[in-house]
C-alpha cells in the first residue's frame, strides 16, 4: 500500500513538472500587417496555429504607419506591407535583400449602405453614370483615394462631381456613408468593404480603371523567432491561405 501511494505521489509530482508535449516548443511570433488583409490573416493565423502549434500576435495598421513603426524600432518577426515600402526597409537594414514573396493583391471597389439600392456598374458607361447620380462620392485621403481621384479625371467627370466629393480618413469614409441617406457611394479596397456587414459592395472598379495594393511578406532582420517567421511566410503561399485570401476579396 505504501509503495502504491509513493508511486502515485511521484507520478503527480512529475506530471506537474513536465509540460504537455504539444506545448513544449510552442512559439508566439509577432506579425505586423496592413489593415486591408486583416480578415484573411486572422483566419490564416488560426490555421497556422492548428497546423504547427505556434501562435501569432497581429499588429495591424495602414502601411505608412506600419512602416514608421518598423523604422522606429518596434520589434516583430514578420512584416506584411505594400510592396513599394520594401526597398526603403532593405536600405535601412530592417529587411534583408533578396526575394520577398507577393502574397496577395487587393483591388478598389464602390460601396454603399447595406440597405441602399445598388446602381448598375456592369459597363464603363453604367459605372460613369452611377458616379454622376450619387448624392455624394466619399473616398480617402490615402493611396486608394488618391488613385480614385485620377479615375474621375480619366472618366472626364471630375468637374461635374466636384461639389459632392468628400475626402476623409478611411474610418471616416465608412462613417460618412453610413450617416447618409443611402444614395452616397464610397470608395475603398474590396476586402474592407466585404468585411463590414453594414456595407454592400456595388462592384469593383472596371478592369480598365482598376488598381491594386500589392502585399509582400518579409522576415525582419531582428526577428526573435526567425525559423517560425520563415515557416509562417511559407504558409502564406499555401493552398489553405490562398483560399482565405480569395474569400476575403483579395486576389
Amino acid at each position: 500500500m505504501f509503495f502504491c501511494r509513493t508511486l502515485l505521489f511521484l507520478g503527480a509530482c512529475i506530471g506537474g513538472l513536465v509540460a504537455p508535449v504539444g506545448d513544449a516548443h510552442a512559439t508566439e511570433i509577432t506579425v505586423m500587417s496592413d489593415t486591408p488583409i486583416a480578415a484573411a490573416l486572422g483566419r490564416i493565423g488560426e490555421l497556422f496555429r492548428q497546423s504547427t502549434g505556434n501562435d501569432i500576435k497581429f499588429v495591424f495598421g495602414l502601411s505608412p504607419a506600419i512602416h514608421k513603426k518598423i523604422i522606429d524600432g518596434e520589434p516583430g518577426d514578420v512584416l506584411i506591407i505594400q510592396s513599394n515600402f520594401i526597398d526603403d526597409l532593405v536600405t535601412s537594414g530592417k529587411l534583408s535583400a533578396g526575394q520577398h514573396p507577393i502574397i496577395a493583391k487587393v483591388g478598389i471597389g464602390l460601396f454603399m449602405r447595406a440597405d441602399g439600392q445598388a446602381p448598375d456598374v456592369s459597363t464603363i458607361e453604367a459605372f460613369r453614370q452611377a458616379l454622376l447620380n450619387a448624392d455624394a462620392l466619399v473616398f480617402s485621403n490615402v493611396a486608394a483615394g488618391n488613385y480614385f481621384a485620377t479615375v474621375l479625371e480619366r472618366l472626364g467627370i471630375s468637374n461635374a462631381v466636384k461639389g459632392k466629393i468628400v475626402r476623409a480618413s478611411p474610418p471616416e469614409v465608412v462613417a460618412r456613408v453610413l450617416q447618409g441617406q443611402g444614395s452616397e457611394i464610397g470608395v475603398m479596397v474590396v476586402t474592407l468593404i466585404q468585411a463590414d456587414k453594414r456595407l454592400q459592395l456595388i462592384g469593383a472598379l472596371p478592369a480598365d480603371f482598376q488598381s491594386y495594393l500589392v502585399y509582400t511578406a518579409a522576415r525582419l532582420t531582428t526577428a526573435p523567432s526567425p525559423q517560425v517567421a520563415g515557416e509562417f511566410i511559407d504558409f502564406l503561399s499555401s493552398p489553405q491561405a490562398r483560399k482565405e485570401f480569395i474569400a476575403s476579396g483579395a486576389e
